[in-house]
């Protein structure tokens, strides 16, 4: 796949051991797509009236990496002038101050707040005392963060230098930046919405818009910071930090007036006309509740309207910075290692067209039918039932229960929408991320080629997955000849490979079978997981219906749910029919199993008919009608053969899900090995505990063992409504339900989730 040479992707390729890299470029037969794709345009489900409103639509490709500055981005030439060209042209950009003005007031007096003080002071209505003020101290910093033009580019600057000594570039696809500069000068409000990857994300998103002189957003910061001067210069350049006294924002949150404040806060904001950017993880939900404040100002009427706009965000590979307290010791820390090691990888940053939030709740697409994930699986867990409710998975976890109008009832209208919105907004944002080389090379040596692959090889399975994720809509962030492409991206995964070089001289990489080598390169795969997810819930569906018989060795024809055929021995042909309802059935099933952000979020489409519209079954045919003379059968089956490449194919499909599965299956078995009551934090420990002993005792699966698996795993569990939560005043503590303390019910269980892999 040949790259044009603007795009300012390509650097050196430093070679992996044994591995050289190629003297000469060589041409490479262009993809299915044969150009990028373009991406991040409206969501026409959403926003309908917008389908035709096409802005900053460009055939050029139109990269710009922000590490690459000289003296032509300057007003200046000369020697000097290369000398300090991140300096002069930090300079040179505009800023868009942001005073405090009498923001502590207006949001002192806001009503929510007001009452609340209030009431605490117990006093009637009007009279307000110093005791209020002081109630609000804590919140003041947090308040009076501003934008001065001194210390933004300052910061810019600090920012530069440092992402140049932990990157190799950061790439911009500028095709919407022209939209963004339109919306801005017509005065709209713009929120930029991101997934939680790295600490270094909510840096990235400021920077770039300050490198196109783009007014900078207010940003989000989930770290707590406790270095006095830097928490003074971050809350002058548009940080919003978490309060002093908490560590995390869970415990920022247990403070009843924290969340009215920052209502009122953000509210403020938007009214000055100030943009933000918020990022949410996709994992645990956090930094969803920013999204509902802005969702309930709206629906209120306190604010008309604002656009949003999605950022993906990809790297090479993801800076290990996910700490959740900086402190002294840990920026030191963290800046040697910056300062001494050498740049490593790119980071591709794609802005999505911006789009009215008012007009996608206008259009009332964003409601769904919430229901409690024990109502539709436990009559196909417990029961072997075939027939499940429709309807979309309740996450209890997703947003913190104050959001609903009564703790004890999770199903306020209001926290649905919220919840609709940001698992909608996070299906967009993984679509806008384009894939890196490393996550296509990660993809096929974890489970299209896990026992090895030769190097020549390996660039045929790259080029295959290239040309399907571009098929697909995906764009790739990467450019030059599948060889160069290989090897650099060999070279990043230099620590988690092994490579060796048989007599043939063609290289041989093999994955680290450690713990930690496979653990990341799971992680690199997650792209690839989002792209081909229908597919792969396809693909799953597939292997559940055809583990049902199995292991009775026959050759068989699946009609109706019935396994007809006569035994066979040692023949691996086979023709097989399957059911549609049935396959959607279990297809159905297993999206209540999924991370949130992987399937869109309508109103009115149950998720079946997301599988009648577009068939994951790349590898089925036409559906075909059965004949029998015994039964009346489905009309609409689909009969499936084994073409030599069937089974590899069907192999890896279900193993970019196997991981998330299996950690769920053997959380479900260490509930044998558990006492309980237990703290959450205590339970999600000896989880993660019990994953790396099953691993290490296997040998394998380590991509089951992460602690972020954990954590799914034990939102999954208590969602099902296996685990109870009972909450105390310090604490969340857990406990099995007694429908689950049977052995039995908790096998069937670990049998549906078996099924899958």
């Amino acid at each position: 796949m040949m790259q044009d040479k603007n795009d300012g992707i390509n650097k050196d390729i430093y070679p992996v051991q044994g591995i050289r890299p190629a003297k000469k470029m060589m041409f490479v037969a262009p993809c299915l797509a044969k150009v990028r794709p373009t991406l991040g345009q409206c969501c026409h489900q959403c926003t309908p009236d917008r389908m035709y409103n096409k802005l900053g639509q460009s055939s050029s490709l139109g990269f710009r990496d922000l590490l690459s500055v000289n003296e032509t981005q300057t007003r200046y030439r000369g020697c000097l002038a290369k000398r300090f060209c991140y300096a002069l042209f930090v300079s040179g950009c505009e800023v868009y101050a942001s005073p405090v003005s009498n923001r502590v007031e207006r949001v002192c007096q806001s009503n929510s707040v007001e009452e609340v003080l209030l009431a605490e002071e117990n006093k009637p209505e009007g009279q307000r005392g110093r005791g209020q003020i002081g109630r609000l101290a804590p919140f003041l910093p947090l308040i009076k963060t501003c934008i001065s033009p001194s210390h933004l580019r300052f910061m810019a600057w600090v920012m530069l230098k440092m992402f140049s000594s932990l990157f190799e570039s950061i790439v911009v696809k500028q095709n919407h930046l022209a939209a963004l500069q339109k919306v801005s000068k017509e005065g709209s409000l713009l929120v930029y919405i991101y997934v939680r990857q790295s600490v270094v994300d909510c840096a990235l998103i400021p920077l770039v818009l300050f490198c196109h002189s783009l007014k900078v957003p207010y940003t989000l910061c989930p770290p707590q910071f406790y270095i006095s001067p830097l928490r003074s210069v971050l809350q002058k350049v548009g940080v919003l930090l978490l309060p002093s006294a908490a560590e995390t924002q869970q415990e920022a949150e247990m403070d009843s007036l924290y969340s009215l404040v920052m209502k009122s806060l953000v509210c403020e904001l938007l009214h000055e006309g100030q943009a933000l950017s918020v990022g949410v993880s996709a994992l645990s939900g956090q930094g969803g509740q920013w999204l509902a404040h802005i969702t309930q100002l709206i629906k209120e009427g306190s604010v008309p309207d604002v656009n949003l706009v999605p950022v993906g965000i990809s790297y090479d590979s993801v800076p290990q910075t996910n700490v959740h307290v900086v402190g002294l010791r840990t920026l030191l820390h963290w800046l040697w290692s910056v300062l001494w090691r050498r740049p490593t990888g790119s980071v591709r940053i794609q802005f999505a067209q911006p789009f009215s939030l008012k007009e996608m709740l206008d259009s009332d697409r964003c409601r769904v039918d919430w229901l409690p994930l024990q109502d539709l699986l436990m009559p196909a867990i417990l029961n072997n039932g075939t027939v499940s409710v429709f309807g979309r998975r309740r996450m209890s976890w997703f947003l913190p229960s104050h959001y609903a109008s009564d703790p004890n009832e999770p199903e306020d209208p209001r926290r649905d929408l919220s919840v609709a919105v940001i698992l909608h907004l996070l299906f967009l944002v993984n679509s806008y991320t384009a894939a890196m080389s490393t996550s296509l090379v990660s993809s096929v040596l974890l489970y299209k080629q896990r026992k090895g692959v030769s190097l020549s090889i390996l660039c045929g399975d790259v080029t295959w997955l290239t040309e399907e994720m571009l098929f697909r809509n995906r764009d790739v962030g990467f450019g030059g000849s599948i060889a160069d492409v290989v090897r650099y991206s060999l070279s990043l995964l230099a620590p988690y490979i092994i490579v060796l070089m048989p007599s043939s001289k063609d290289p041989y990489i093999v994955p680290r079978p450690s713990l930690h080598a496979i653990l990341h390169l799971s992680l690199q795969r997650q792209t690839v997981l989002q792209t081909f997810i229908s597919e792969v819930v396809g693909a799953c569906a597939v292997s559940a219906m055809l583990s049902k018989v199995s292991a009775s060795g026959i050759s068989y024809v699946v009609r109706g749910g019935r396994a007809d055929g006569a035994e066979v021995k040692g023949v691996t042909r086979f023709d097989v029919v399957l059911c549609q309802s049935e396959l959607i059935e279990h297809a159905l099933q297993l999206c209540h199993l999924l991370s949130p952000g992987l399937l869109p979020v309508s109103r009115g489409v149950p998720v079946c008919d997301f599988w009648k519209k577009k068939d994951p079954l790349i590898w089925a045919g036409d559906p075909c009608q059965c004949d029998s003379d015994c039964e009346v059968l489905d009309p609409h089956s689909y009969k499936i053969s084994q073409p030599s490449h069937c089974p590899d194919m069907l192999f890896f499909l279900c193993g970019l899900l196997a991981g998330h599965l299996r950690a769920l299956c053997w959380t479900t078995a260490s509930l044998d090995h558990i006492e309980f009551p237990l703290p959450e934090t205590v339970f999600v420990a000896q989880i993660h505990a019990y994953l790396c002993d099953m691993a290490l005792k296997e040998k394998q699966h380590y991509e089951s063992c992460s602690v972020e698996a954990a954590h799914t795993a034990l939102r999954t569990l208590i969602d099902l409504g296996v685990i109870l939560e009972e909450r105390n005043e310090d604490y969340v503590s857990l406990n099995v339900s007694p429908l689950f303390q049977s052995s039995g019910n908790r096998q069937k269980l670990q049998y549906f989730i078996k099924q899958y892999l």
